[in-house]
């Protein structure tokens, strides 16, 4: 009886607990005609480093209410089978769903799956912020039960299909129809709108990615079919249906690769719903004389470049001293076609214009242009330019199920040779034994990541020692956030894009600080680097003494290094003065070889030109 008693207890003590969960959340459910009123919203502008130049304003008109019974069924049907087969059938939530992503979460350990409904995902959208947070999702669940029992299915799923975000700053299947087909919502063929249904996911990547839309869509379609929702004729004819937009008119855009960089970052602090709201107006560190010129040198010497088989090129260029962005210049052309033509992006494409290199994850090899931390690290260990190594021939033991047996980039050994002489020559095989007995192989990727490096998260084993001559993946920005550290005599300043937000009435939302920084190595380590690097004797044994990396143009010292992978696939150059880091990588997007064309030859001739224009620019104006 007592265990009884208890139990019932306990009962009690749970249902009241949830409905005191439930009450507290429910209590903030808006009212009903948020769905349908015109919150009054305002651009996102985003500006140069003036606050003169606009760049891109990303606009509110792509909005259209169309009421449920004029968006056709097969489009319905086409998003319920897309996102929320069971709406009909529940009550707000999918009990099975929410299960199976906190399994998935549990997996993952992080939470990353949220199994939403419909009516979630408009709560979510319309009164939520973006992160991702127990008490976030608590109340998600919260205002849905609420919801679904105040208002019908059909109003809801109204509701939901007029303001659900479809990229490009479309929301809505109205507007939606209209900006990628041309059509209003009830001309659309089945094809369009499975397509329409297939943005929903992912929208700014499917939107710019169509093999990976077309394969979305068509998996959409064969579940209807499976179905019974369409009949095997429309369903081979809609398959058969190729994705071609019809996009409403461009606007201007300046510096787009770095706008888009920009408006990402926006996205995942503050949301674009609460942006829109406040009329994010946006200064960013972008100098927009510098951007233009690093797009027409970036243009002008990646269709020199063909030649040698490399159709891409990216351009960043920074303020150290700050870690202002100055310069992104993400592809060689953002108005450019996908070459060569009929390519598919993502997978056999030499060149992808909106593709931005600069900030891709996990990004491509550095080759030699990873050394100089490795050295770096040596030399924190006690080290100096002065300590000779043997460049012989040596079998490194097993790595990777095989011998490693590195050679040096010309097949040459050049006996006993100093530090200096090692990094300043780029060679291989000192620097694989600097790597291993006397920086450190878990030592040194530690001190990429102080740096600035975020894209080596595998275990240090699956390295190995081909990480110094390049055999992790990184990014342009990264490499530039490192190699900033050493124009810092040893401080690392974080890069930063954005200076000011403020909102359309002037009230300030964010304002950048200035950052002292963080010594993450030496000062007497960087200076050391930075004195090899700029010592065009040492390096004239590998690249001799009038090559591109020599700039007697500048009255200080130019410290630079190049970086060439494997069979010739990524050619970098990255150098940099006490106010100016500049990087530079060529290549092809699918990572096809170039025709054996090494940094120093197809990208630091993008560097050189670069450096000194934007040099003798910065000394007469402010950066």
């Amino acid at each position: 009886m007592k265990i009884l008693k208890l139990f019932a207890k306990i009962i009690i003590l749970a249902v009241l607990s949830l409905l005191t969960i439930f009450f507290y959340f429910a209590k903030d459910l808006p009212r009903p005609e948020r769905f349908t009123e015109r919150t009054e919203l305002y651009p996102i502008e985003i500006y140069d480093r003036t606050g003169e130049n606009l760049l891109y304003s990303v606009g509110i008109e792509n909005k259209i209410y169309v009421s449920l019974d004029k968006i056709p069924k097969k489009l319905i049907l086409a998003v319920l089978t897309a996102e929320d087969k069971n709406f009909y059938n529940h009550f707000g939530i999918d009990l099975k769903a929410i299960l199976r992503s906190l399994w998935l979460n549990f997996q993952k350990k992080e939470l990353l799956y949220g199994g939403s409904t419909i009516t979630q995902q408009l709560i979510r959208s319309t009164f939520l912020t973006p992160e991702k947070s127990i008490k976030r999702k608590i109340r998600e669940i919260v205002l849905a039960l609420e919801l679904e029992r105040r208002y019908s299915k059909e109003q809801i799923l109204e509701w939901y299909l007029n303001q659900v975000p479809l990229g490009f700053n479309v929301y809505g299947v109205g507007a939606g129809a209209k900006f990628y087909f041309a059509k209003e919502v009830e001309d659309l063929s089945l094809a369009e709108s499975a397509t329409l249904a297939s943005l929903i996911k992912a929208p700014s990547f499917l939107a710019k990615n169509l093999k990976s839309l077309k394969e979305r869509r068509d998996k959409i379609l064969a579940q209807m079919f499976k179905e019974g929702l369409i009949s095997k004729e429309e369903f081979k004819s809609a398959i058969k249906t190729e994705i071609k937009f019809k996009f409403a008119t461009k606007k201007k855009i300046l510096a787009p690769h770095f706008v888009f960089f920009v408006l990402d970052q926006i996205k995942r602090k503050y949301g674009e719903e609460f942006a829109r709201e406040r009329g994010f107006k946006v200064r960013t560190t972008l100098n927009l004389q510098l951007q233009k010129l690093g797009e027409e040198i970036v243009k002008k010497w990646a269709k020199r470049n063909e030649i040698y088989k490399a159709y891409n090129a990216a351009l960043v260029a920074v303020n150290p001293k700050n870690g202002d962005i100055l310069v992104m210049v993400g592809s060689k052309d953002w108005f450019g076609k996908s070459y060569p033509e009929g390519c598919i992006p993502g997978k056999n494409c030499l060149f992808e214009p909106k593709f931005n290199v600069a900030v891709a994850k996990p990004g491509r090899q550095p080759g030699s242009a990873f050394k100089p931390i490795v050295y770096a690290k040596a030399f924190e260990k006690g080290y100096s330019d002065k300590t000779i190594v043997l460049d012989t021939l040596t079998n490194f033991g097993i790595w990777g199920g095989k011998p490693y047996i590195p050679q040096n980039y010309d097949g040459r050994f050049r006996g006993p040779v100093t530090l200096r002489q090692a990094l300043a020559q780029s060679l291989n095989v000192p620097s694989v034994k600097v790597l291993l007995y006397l920086a450190g192989l878990k030592e040194s990727i530690d001190l990429a990541k102080e740096m600035g490096i975020t894209t080596l998260t595998k275990p240090y084993s699956f390295y190995g020692p081909s990480i110094v001559l390049g055999g992790g993946e990184v990014n342009l920005l990264d490499m530039i956030q490192v190699y900033s550290v050493f124009s810092q005599d040893g401080v690392k300043i974080p890069l930063r894009a954005i200076l000011e937000i403020k909102d359309h009435k002037g009230n300030i939302i964010y304002r950048a600080k200035t950052s002292i920084g963080k010594r993450v190595i030496s000062q007497k380590t960087a200076k050391l680097i930075t004195d090899i690097l700029s010592d065009n004797l040492a390096r004239a044994g590998a690249f001799g003494l009038n090559s591109p990396l020599y700039v007697p143009e500048i009255p200080e010292k130019v410290a630079v290094k190049t970086g060439t992978t494997n069979e010739f696939r990524d050619a970098w150059t990255i150098g940099y003065t006490q106010n100016l880091v500049v990087g530079v990588w060529t290549g092809n997007n699918d990572n096809s070889p170039t025709l054996r064309a090494p940094g120093v030859l197809i990208s630091a001739p993008i560097w050189k030109e670069f450096l000194i224009k934007a040099y003798y620019n910065l000394t007469n104006s402010e950066l």
